[in-house]
């Protein structure tokens, strides 16, 4: 059976934290976000579960990811490229 999972939202990029699970990555994405009141950029950090099939990312890659449908409970990401 092929699955073809379409991507249509944003994309992203991050590094693989985690690759541990069974055709499943973690990647971390970091952002800056301006702080109104103090007038700093602060660094966000947040994590998104990510279907890779053939488990071909491995930890401290820097990946590129794309939103899709919903493949799990918390896996709305597709990877896209290495």
């Amino acid at each position: 059976m092929t699955e073809i999972v379409s991507s249509n939202g944003r994309t992203l990029r991050g590094k693989v934290v985690s690759s541990k699970m069974q055709d499943t990555i973690t990647v971390a994405v970091e952002r800056y976000v301006k702080n109104s009141k103090y007038q700093k950029f602060q660094k966000l950090t947040k994590k998104f579960l990510v279907h890779d099939k053939g488990n071909t990312a491995k930890v401290g890659d820097v990946v590129e990811i794309s939103e899709c449908r919903p493949l799990s409970r918390r896996k709305h990401f597709t990877l896209v490229t290495k």
